[in-house]
């Protein structure tokens, strides 16, 4: 009882000579009472924006908030060819991807003071934009709720960073990020040791060759060119070769495919697949045009792996109607 006595005093800011006076049980309830609604007025009038539950007028025991339950994930036919290209641009970033069944992501970075963000330069950032925010927890989190994989087939999701800033600054802070996140990355280690995981980084654009190619241990790989077909350079540093599709092709899908240049097109992808590595072109025809469609066709006959484009549904509908490379979640 004393030691309640000196406890509601000292919160009171009384001096220690009123300590020695003597209250009553009543008075000292009552004094603790107000002492505790004061605290609450006090919030509820400089912070109405917070919730505050009213202060009871008895004890009792609190009754537990259930833990809602996850938002179960729908099951999606995965599209083993299908590439979001500049993802960060859609709607719904990631989610709209995956809600397709897309394999293979693509996004931009910059460099920040100490974040990455995501856009192509800094004139469309956004502070809720970040690496961390916008792809790789909720992808921790999707995994996690899933059981180990992106997808419930386990399927591998490859995700291509663009680097859009300086090259070694921003891996170097990239490379401390995806550190983070290695429970759920692909890494590489010593005499092209690969660990798989439920997450493929690629490293595109700006790309610090020789720093990536001192390390240890990565948690990405290296997006490669036509240049390194052929080199000896192992797949495990060089997983995917790509290319601009217009400086290497003069078709678009005007008409039928010169035999030369389909010969070309799959000799590339053939010489690709003899060192273990997959293919992918960028500024192929994108428009909503039968063109676009041609192109497709020769591409998936070739045995391109990844079809690049912006219109997600559209690539979608396409290769479940004629990609015979689709996984059943």
């Amino acid at each position: 009882m004393f030691l309640r006595k000196l406890i509601i005093l000292f919160v009171l800011g009384i001096s220690a000579s009123i300590v020695s006076c003597r209250l009553t049980q009543e008075e000292m309830d009552a004094t603790a009472t107000q002492v505790t609604a004061d605290v609450y007025l006090h919030l509820t009038a400089y912070a109405p924006t917070i919730t505050l539950t009213p202060f009871p007028t008895s004890m009792s025991t609190p009754t537990p908030t259930p833990t809602p339950s996850p938002t179960p994930i729908p099951a999606v036919p995965v599209l083993l060819r299908a590439h979001s290209h500049n993802d960060f641009q859609h709607g719904r970033p990631l989610y709209h991807a995956l809600g397709q069944g897309f394999i293979s992501i693509e996004f931009d970075i910059i460099l920040g003071v100490d974040r990455l963000w995501v856009g192509h330069d800094s004139s469309n950032l956004r502070s809720d934009r970040t690496l961390r925010s916008l792809y790789l927890d909720p992808l921790r989190e999707r995994i996690g709720q899933i059981g180990g994989s992106v997808y419930p087939s386990g399927a591998q999701l490859t995700l291509l960073i663009d680097i859009k800033s300086k090259a070694e600054p921003t891996y170097e802070l990239l490379r401390e990020i995806l550190k983070d996140y290695k429970d759920i990355l692909t890494t590489f280690g010593p005499n092209d040791e690969v660990t798989k995981g439920p997450i493929l980084v690629i490293i595109s654009g700006n790309r610090p060759r020789d720093l990536m190619e001192r390390e240890a241990v990565r948690y990405a790989a290296y997006d490669g060119r036509l240049d390194d077909i052929g080199s000896g350079v192992p797949s495990a540093f060089i997983p995917l070769i790509s290319a601009n599709w217009t400086r290497h092709f003069t078709w678009n899908g005007d008409g039928p495919m010169p035999e030369e240049e389909r010969q070309k097109l799959r000799t590339i992808v053939e010489v690709a697949h003899l060192n273990g590595q997959k293919v992918r072109f960028w500024a192929t025809p994108d428009d909503p045009l039968p063109a676009r469609e041609i192109v497709w066709q020769e591409l998936i006959a070739a045995g391109v792996e990844l079809i690049s484009t912006d219109d997600l549904l559209g690539l979608r509908q396409y290769l479940l109607e004629n990609d015979p490379w689709l996984l059943e979640d």
